[in-house]
């Protein structure tokens, strides 16, 4: 008998991938986010040359949003989307998410195509990534050079002109740092101080939390994700006096919101599990 040739090899190995990621979840957890980051940058690179034609455009980004949507399907994760008639429709605003993990990519690519008009803040490093950097700048990203506190500033505020005048949509993630706890961290001030300079609301989007993830544990299964986009707050006539009572107000309707929905998904999880 001869000796196994390469494609008995393959299969073995295929098969033997396949074991691991059925009966060990930490395998499955790195697994799922290999798979998430490499379709990541695919979807975000691929389609450029279709980006190139109309740069700085807000709806390149339609095309990567797509992509998450894909790879959303492709992860089990489910999107349901509540309170789409609360989105702002004839101004620009700051659009403020609680901020769970790196999959939060995803929940953006959900909500770019229903608020429309939608832009993000990222640090002028990423600009430098490559086929990546391009693409995000063709899809409209600002960006900051954190390292010059002046320059950044001088960044944010202009960044009030294009929010005020192209009425464009900002999400940012004023949590600042990733949490899947059971209510959110204290929020940083920098979205706020954008909204009441541009005098355009506030939009509060909450992101049930993550119950399929566990980072310490290293457990990655499927799961549903409910998406609630609050009633916008204004903040015409506030001004930077009014920054505190204006996170107070976001924050306490996001968490109380983020409480019932993240019930409401152990619900289906445990109907899931029956099912």
């Amino acid at each position: 008998m001869g000796s196994p040739g390469m494609t008995e090899v393959l299969a073995a190995t295929l098969l033997f991938l396949v074991f691991l990621y059925q009966v060990s979840h930490v395998f499955r957890y790195y697994a799922k986010f290999l798979v998430f980051t490499l379709l990541s940058l695919v979807s975000a690179t691929v389609f450029i040359p279709l980006m190139l034609i109309r740069p700085r455009d807000y709806r390149n980004a339609l095309y990567p949003a797509w992509g998450a949507r894909q790879i959303s399907k492709l992860l089990g994760i489910r999107f349901e989307m509540k309170g789409l008639e609360n989105a702002v429709q004839d101004t620009g605003c700051v659009v403020v998410i609680n901020h769970q993990s790196a999959l939060d990519l995803l929940v953006l690519g959900e909500i770019w195509p229903k608020l429309q008009r939608c832009t993000v803040i990222s640090k002028k490093e990423v600009l430098y990534l490559g086929p990546f950097g391009l693409a995000t700048w063709l899809w409209g990203t600002i960006f900051i050079d954190r390292l010059n506190v002046e320059r950044a500033q001088s960044t944010i505020n202009s960044t009030a002109d294009i929010v005020r005048n192209n009425r464009a949509k900002l999400c940012m993630f004023p949590e600042g740092t990733r949490n899947n706890g059971a209510t959110l961290l204290p929020f940083k001030k920098g979205a706020f101080h954008v909204a009441i300079s541009s005098q355009t609301p506030v939009q509060p989007v909450v992101v049930s939390r993550y119950y399929f993830l566990d980072d310490k544990k290293k457990i990655f299964d499927s799961g549903s994700v409910i998406i609630t986009i609050l009633p916008p707050i204004p903040t015409v006539g506030r001004t930077k006096d009014d920054v505190n009572a204006l996170v107070a107000e976001t924050r306490d309707a996001m968490i109380e919101v983020h409480t019932k929905t993240s019930e409401e998904v152990i619900g289906l999880l445990k109907t899931e599990k029956i099912s």
